[in-house]
């Protein structure tokens, strides 16, 4: 299989959401499957949607652009793998998001509704957050559940959707980080199986 990995942490450098994405690449690689790691940071993408690209044909895109469009399309599976920002991706990923599921090739409109693109495509994304489990659902009811899961994999139909927030890592130790990545790596090993 060829996955995409796509970090969207806005620090380059050291960070919880980093150790996740490479413990995904590891556990892709120790299995056989090719582990395409974005770095949206690292690499610089511009998560500015200029006015009119959303109507250009894909051939028209700025050629970095085109490479992200084709990684999604020959792609397998996609793991997506962020902090929970006012319930919300930061905005570097969600640039990416709307510049890249572009209609036409994630989805597309017919006269009997919408029609996804993504449909031979496993996507799992890990999101990380400061807030309590209980408060993330009884108050704020995990906005990021629904727009990964119902917004954006919903609209794509991905034969298979995951989502695993782990929570709160402002007060979380070695030892817990070290288990959720244990987890990380289990998940992986089970949906790429």
């Amino acid at each position: 299989m060829k996955v995409l990995v796509v970090l969207g942490h806005p620090n380059p450098g050291n960070s919880f959401n980093r150790a996740i994405a490479e413990t995904v690449c590891a556990a892709l690689r120790e299995m056989g499957h090719t582990a395409l790691l974005r770095d949206l940071c690292a690499e610089g993408f511009d998560p500015t949607l200029p006015f009119g690209e959303e109507k250009k044909a894909i051939e028209e895109l700025p050629e970095a652009l085109q490479k992200e469009i084709a990684d999604v399309r020959e792609c397998d599976g996609i793991v997506i793998v962020h902090p929970n920002w006012w319930g919300t991706p930061p905005a570097l990923l969600k640039g990416w998001i709307d510049r890249v599921f572009r209609a036409g090739f994630a989805y597309s409109f017919t006269a009997d509704g919408v029609k996804p693109g993504f449909a031979e495509k496993i996507a799992q994304v890990f999101t990380t957050s400061n807030t309590p489990r209980d408060i993330e659902l009884n108050v704020y009811h995990d906005p990021l559940e629904n727009f990964w899961g119902t917004v954006v994999f919903g609209l794509t139909g991905c034969k298979s959707f995951q989502r695993r927030n782990f929570e709160p890592i402002i007060v979380s130790d070695e030892t817990q980080r070290k288990a959720w990545l244990l987890e990380v790596e289990e998940t992986i090993r089970r949906r790429f199986a």
